[in-house]
């Protein structure tokens, strides 16, 4: 997190900037919050969207109210007109705020907060602008194998199209990286919100997440020897760091509770396909592959997600896949 909040290192602050402020009580802070003007977001959009982040408060609507002001004041201030959120630095972050499925622990990469922030944020005038859905598959004692039907249509497709899956070659890192990333920013083009992320911004995520890559849960979809699609499957080191803090020695455990196959749950954060070969079934090549592989490392169950509300053609495949929704994150709008 001090990583990603400096102003001076950090690649996203090539395209943005921010102002970090916190709220203080008799000498004790009591609340934060970041306003983030992404001037690569309005570019894209045409648009004057101000964003907030890192918002975190004691139960009290006044900190809320104060933060808010504060943010707001600064967003304005840049000739914005609209503030949304929350978003950590971007939606390529942590995005949402979570309104349902607080019973759930949370994942790897997601955010998590008290059941009261909903209603501070629509006290102070927010309005929900969309909402993020989170599935589920699996069962965290057991692991259950994906469906025949799925098994079945995975060989017909693999077929029909010539597409052929492989796994992540660690020893092709930046080679394997160039493609995902002409994958990803082309993926996601259309979708609410997005901004496609830089090539330093991409290679600066991936820096960080390669000490807990597992090669063989990372798929890629080939056709005629072209990358056309990839997932991307984590073991969720919350399962480790939350005995430990965050700590060093957290982190430690959670690299070795990797190599010793003791995670049991994982997230599937990313899953792009082409465009020239959606429709063809790819995305349930992938899944298959990730979920079978996962159970052969004692993963038995896990989360997909986010996925847009209104994006019709992903939630239904999911479903399809025997996925369900359990999380529900919001990002809400308030005009300046």
């Amino acid at each position: 997190m001090r990583d990603r909040l400096n102003r001076k290192k950090h690649p996203f602050f090539k395209h943005a900037e921010a102002e970090y402020f916190l709220a203080e009580r008799a000498g004790r802070v009591v609340g934060r919050i970041a306003a983030i003007a992404n001037h690569a977001h309005n570019a894209l959009h045409e648009d004057k969207i101000g964003f907030f982040g890192c918002y975190e408060t004691e139960d009290d609507q006044a900190v809320t109210d104060a933060l808010i002001a504060a943010a707001e004041s600064w967003l304005r201030a840049r000739g914005l007109d609209t503030i949304r959120g929350p978003a950590t630095l971007s939606v390529n972050d942590e995005s949402g705020l979570l309104v349902d499925g607080f019973e759930f622990p949370p994942t790897l990469m997601m955010p998590h907060n008290p059941a009261s922030y909903p209603g501070m944020l629509e006290r102070a005038g927010f309005v929900k602008a969309k909402d993020l859905l989170v599935y589920r598959a699996g069962d965290p004692d057991r692991f259950i194998p994906t469906p025949e039907r799925l098994q079945r249509a995975t060989t017909l497709l693999a077929q029909r199209y010539g597409i052929t899956l492989r796994a992540l070659d660690m020893t092709r890192w930046d080679e394997e990286l160039a493609a995902i990333k002409e994958i990803y920013n082309s993926a996601w083009e259309k979708n609410w919100g997005f901004v496609p992320l830089t090539n330093e911004e991409i290679d600066h995520l991936a820096a960080q997440l390669k000490p807990v890559v597992i090669p063989e849960l990372i798929p890629m979809a080939e056709r005629n020897g072209k990358l056309v699609g990839f997932g991307i499957t984590l073991p969720d080191l919350n399962e480790a760091l939350k005995f430990h803090r965050g700590s060093i020695l957290g982190a430690l455990r959670g690299i070795w509770m990797i190599k010793t196959k003791r995670i049991r749950r994982a997230r599937i954060p990313l899953l792009g396909i082409l465009p020239e070969v959606r429709g063809k079934g790819v995305d349930a090549m992938l899944y298959d592959w990730m979920w079978s592989r996962s159970g052969a490392r004692n993963i038995y169950w896990g989360e997909a997600g986010w996925i847009l509300e209104d994006n019709q053609a992903m939630n239904a495949a999911l479903v399809k896949m025997t996925f369900r929704v359990y999380k529900t994150y919001r990002m809400y709008d308030k005009p300046l």
